[in-house]
């Protein structure tokens, strides 16, 4: 288990949020992101609630942005040093924002995620 801050471990989400081409980050809409410290299942290190791109039709209008929540606990819980938090933290961003794009789970581990 790795014991990072919160204030590190947002940094390192950021980080992995920047790290994605820009024209996927261009390309995404009404989506936040958020650090959450522990998630209801234990076994989530992070989570996509939302409309994916691919799902949206013209009625898509006035709803609340979709929301990605990164989970710290369960990241840090997970990983035996800080620089495997960082590939984690980096892989499960990348992960939920496909779902975003509507890749589903069945895809992303084809691609390794």
């Amino acid at each position: 288990m790795v014991d990072l801050t919160r204030e590190r471990f947002e940094e390192l989400v950021a980080e992995a949020l920047d790290g994605i081409p820009e024209q996927f980050t261009k390309a995404m809409r009404n989506v936040a992101v958020f650090v959450e410290d522990t998630p209801d299942d234990p076994n989530l290190l992070g989570l996509y609630v939302g409309v994916p791109l691919t799902e949206r039709t013209t009625s898509y209008a006035g709803v609340l942005p979709d929301r990605i929540m990164i989970y710290r606990s369960t990241l840090c819980a997970y990983c035996n040093t800080e620089q495997e938090v960082v590939d984690e933290v980096r892989k499960t961003v990348v992960h939920e924002v496909a779902h975003h794009f509507g890749i589903d789970d069945e895809r992303l581990h084809e691609l390794g995620y």
